[in-house]
């Protein structure tokens, strides 16, 4: 089994993250109403090392990221606002290389399930409801804090922004179990973000949510005889797939490590759309094949688990529930598919080797009008 390479020091990795708890962390709060913005900004600096800035609207927002000197390290956004919206000026945010790994945390309130949705997909780290509960502002402020420091730890420890880009590379190692990240696909989330989304439903109370585990067969044993690159090609065409798939599900999914994927899907009439085995293996199989990669690779899927929580502790039991079905889907024996034509064929031989007693049967009848024993 390969090993990372990443974190051998740990103890110089702990010293690096206290003194990076002395960096201040530079926040954009955008909210139009003013009374939000004046709390944040009074609240923020008591409960985190921080600067606060705010903006009234999205377009002030554009402005003053535009005008600033150093890009801010987090922004405070509200989904719903006249003009140009939250959702709108994440998109914008997402399109622009210096915020492209920068934490958003949407402000919202506790109806707007559906915005929440739609921001997480569009890029957004978490969300935050109003009225505010401080202990919980404080701690997405704090993980935001700590992702910005680690960022900071990995850009200072680089000799250069090409030595970074080069970790990144679709050859950098990794664990088996590590959760990758894949790019280029709309409801693909990244780990985190995927976790803070499942969240939502414990807090939200949202009771109509499953979860579906889709992992590639023997995938243990694949990571283990291909190199890094052609593991990680692999799991973004399954992604691909899954994300082609399952358009009409509207169903959010995320690599989860060990070459599982967890789709979320809400509603029967959704969850009911998602693909079958065979039709997921089949759309792999031509991906695969349109690289001329190997084309034997399959999947499994677990069935459908309802996420039905109070909790966010029963969510994440549902999720790892569907990730140890899908392990057992995996340990059964492959059924070994027939075809309809070598059914035939078997029919045919079986038919030409049985003996006809049809003739025979009429002989006797015709003899003793009686019933023969093929009758019996």
């Amino acid at each position: 089994m390969r090993h990372s390479t990443f974190g051998n020091d740990r103890f110089q990795l702990k010293l690096d993250l206290q003194a990076l708890r002395q960096v201040t962390l530079n926040v954009l709060v955008v909210d139009d109403e003013p009374c939000i913005l004046e709390l944040l900004q009074s609240a923020l600096p008591e409960l985190e090392n921080c600067k606060v800035s705010v903006a009234e609207s999205a377009e002030l927002a554009l402005k003053k990221i535009e005008a600033a000197e150093t890009p801010f390290d987090c922004l405070l956004v509200d989904i719903q606002m006249p003009g140009t919206t939250g959702i709108e000026l994440l998109k914008q945010l997402r399109r622009t290389p210096e915020y492209l790994e920068t934490p958003v945390i949407m402000l919202t309130a506790m109806t707007d399930q559906e915005h929440i949705e739609r921001a997480f997909l569009e890029g957004a780290f978490d969300y935050i409801t109003k009225p505010f509960d401080f202990l919980e502002l404080r701690s997405r402020m704090n993980a935001a804090h700590l992702l910005m420091m680690e960022r900071l730890r990995a850009k200072t420890s680089s000799a250069s922004l090409k030595n970074l880009r080069e970790e990144l590379d679709y050859n950098q190692k990794f664990n088996f179990e590590d959760p990758l990240s894949i790019e280029g696909l709309d409801r693909c989330l990244r780990y985190v973000e995927f976790d803070n989304y499942v969240d939502q439903f414990s807090r939200g109370r949202r009771f109509d949510s499953w979860v579906t585990a889709i992992k590639l067969r023997g995938a243990g044993y694949h990571f283990d005889i291909n190199d890094f690159g052609a593991f990680r090609r692999v799991i973004s065409d399954l992604g691909e797939c899954i994300e082609k798939t399952s358009r009409k599900t509207d169903g959010v999914f995320s690599y989860r490590g060990s070459g599982t994927f967890l789709i979320v899907t809400h509603g029967r009439g959704f969850t009911n759309r998602l693909p079958t085995e065979e039709v997921l293996n089949l759309k792999l199989r031509t991906v695969l094949s349109s690289r001329n990669a190997p084309a034997h690779l399959k999947v499994v899927m677990s069935a459908p688990l309802s996420m039905r929580s109070f909790s966010k502790s029963g969510a994440n039991a549902a999720l790892k529930q569907a990730c140890e079905k899908a392990n057992k889907r995996e340990s059964k024996p492959e059924k070994i598919a027939v075809s309809q034509s070598q059914m035939q064929s078997t029919t045919e031989s079986v038919r030409k080797n049985k003996p006809s007693t049809r003739l025979f049967d009429t002989v006797l009848r015709e003899l003793y009008s009686t019933n023969t024993y093929l009758d019996r």
